[in-house]
């Protein structure tokens, strides 16, 4: 299994014990890659900005030519029923998502009322607050609306993400800092990305080359009100070889420091640390 061994799957209007098969073969979703999902997180108890990723779920089935056939409400209540069966100290990562079953007379349309759904609820820990990841370059570079499905969490764009991820543990790293069509830092092969220089809080423009993440709008959100306004520029890669500070910012862990990038050495730094107790702080203080 790819995550945890404890698995709860909504399927078919009811839940299942454990990995259970949703897919057919001859499934629009299964050969031609009309898949897509979302990722939330369950941890402590609370589940932050699980209604936005609800949302962001439908959103991106619509980007597909897919019906999102359950409304946010719906999705949200069922993540919250799943998760009764878990211990309320258990750390889950949530991933509702939709497919085609059918496609049209060409077979590559998707037909969207033949649209399925399910929930895949994971048990999958948290890293732990002192986690740190180290950088390299990949030749390979985020695409555009143009050429890809970008304004959706599509499972089709993710062998791009994979092959970044191969070619910068073959260097020997772990993850990749990569760049959008024009050559300019976009994010990591795996989160959105931030760096800090003089004190000035920065991050990639959302130029529609990847998703501005919810997790990376909750740390402007809070940095914001704290007193540090983030910039939204355009970053080279020369300036986050001059920063101070940077860290990856994503659903599944958060906030994780970076403590290298192709050999320019940093120190997880105070920014760093407050943008993890901010959002520690907030997640733990909204109703759920």
């Amino acid at each position: 299994m790819a995550f945890g061994s404890n698995i709860r799957t909504y399927f078919n209007g009811t839940w299942h014990d454990g990995d259970v098969p949703i897919m057919r073969a001859a499934d629009h979703g299964a050969w031609l890659g009309s898949g897509v999902f979302d990722g939330a997180r369950y941890f402590d108890g609370v589940a932050p900005d699980l209604r936005a990723h609800c949302e962001r779920v439908n959103r991106s089935a619509k980007a597909l030519m897919l019906f999102p056939n359950h409304t946010v409400d719906e999705i949200v209540a069922l993540v919250w029923e799943g998760l009764k069966t878990f211990d309320w100290t258990a750390a889950v990562y949530i991933r509702p998502m939709y497919w085609a079953a059918d496609g049209d007379d060409t077979a590559i349309i998707p037909v969207s009322d033949s649209t399925r759904f399910a929930i895949c609820l994971e048990e999958k820990a948290m890293a732990p607050s002192d986690a740190a990841v180290t950088l390299t370059t990949t030749r390979f570079r985020r695409p555009v609306l143009e050429s890809s499905v970008v304004n959706a969490k599509a499972g089709c764009l993710y062998p791009n993400n994979a092959r970044m991820l191969a070619e910068a543990r073959a260097k020997g790293y772990p993850n990749a800092l990569v760049a959008d069509a024009m050559g300019n830092v976009a994010e990591t092969a795996t989160a959105n990305i931030f760096m800090v220089r003089d004190g000035e809080v920065m991050t990639p423009a959302a130029n529609g080359t990847f998703l501005a993440g919810i997790t990376r709008a909750r740390h402007m959100v809070n940095l914001s009100k704290d007193g540090t306004p983030v910039t939204e520029k355009v970053l080279t890669f020369e300036d986050f070889r001059t920063a101070d500070e940077v860290f990856m910012s994503g659903n599944m862990n958060k906030v994780t420091a970076i403590t290298e990038f192709d050999g320019t050495q940093y120190q997880p730094g105070p920014v760093t640390r407050r943008v993890r107790e901010m959002y520690w702080d907030w997640a733990m203080s909204e109703p759920q």
